[in-house]
C-alpha cells in the first residue's frame, strides 16, 4: 500500500525500515510524549516493526517518506486512533499535518469508521496544533492515562467526525 501526497510517502512497513525507524524511536526529543521511552537498541524497535508489519498491507498505518529516506510513522495502530512521530530533522515543515491528512483520507475511504479519535499528552503543544488544524476537536481528560518510564502522564482525548472531514474537504 502507497499514499502519495505533494511530499510524502506513506506505505506498508517493510523489515528493511528498521535502521530508519531506529533512528526515530531512539531519540529522546522525538519520544518525549511517545507511549514508551526511547528504544534501547534496535531489536526493541524490531519488535516494534515486526508487530506493524505483521498487520499486513490492508491497515492502516504507514512509514513516512520524504525525499525518499524514511523519517517517522503515521497513521492507524489501533482504528480509529491516530499516532503519528517523525524525527526531529523534520519538524517544523508541516509533515504530520500532511502525514496525517492523507491517513485520514485513507481511513474514511475504505473503512466504515465514524469518526477519528487521538490520544495526547496536554503538554505537547505541538501535536495539539496539529490534531486541531486538522479538524478534531478536544472530547475529554483523564489523569495518569499512560506509565512512560516510570512517570504518569494525562491525556487529553480529541475527536473527528467522518462528516467533518467530509466537509473540510469540499470548502
Amino acid at each position: 500500500m502507497e499514499i502519495r501526497t505533494s511530499r510524502l510517502t506513506l506505505r506498508t512497513a517493510r523489515p528493511d525500515d528498521l535502521a530508519a525507524m531506529h533512528a526515530v524511536l531512539s531519540s529522546v526529543e522525538a519520544t518525549r510524549w511517545w507511549s514508551t521511552p526511547p528504544h534501547a537498541d534496535h531489536d526493541q524497535t524490531r519488535v516494534w516493526l515486526e508487530s506493524m508489519i505483521a498487520k499486513g498491507p490492508g491497515n492502516p498505518d504507514f512509514v513516512v517518506e520524504f525525499e525518499g529516506r524514511v523519517v517517522g510513522k503515521a497513521g492507524f495502530f489501533a482504528p480509529p486512533e491516530i499516532g503519528y512521530i517523525l524525527h526531529p530533522e523534520v519538524w517544523g515543515r508541516g509533515m504530520a499535518s500532511e502525514a496525517c491528512a492523507a491517513a485520514l483520507d485513507h481511513l474514511f475511504a475504505t473503512t466504515d469508521h465514524a469518526d477519528a479519535t487521538a490520544d495526547v499528552d496536554p503538554d505537547n503543544a505541538a501535536s495539539i496544533r496539529v490534531l486541531e488544524k486538522l479538524g478534531f476537536v478536544r472530547t475529554g481528560f483523564a489523569a495518569r492515562t499512560w506509565n512512560v518510564g516510570g512517570a504518569w502522564k494525562d491525556s487529553f482525548f480529541y475527536g473527528l467526525s467522518r462528516e467533518t472531514w467530509r466537509a473540510r474537504g469540499e470548502a
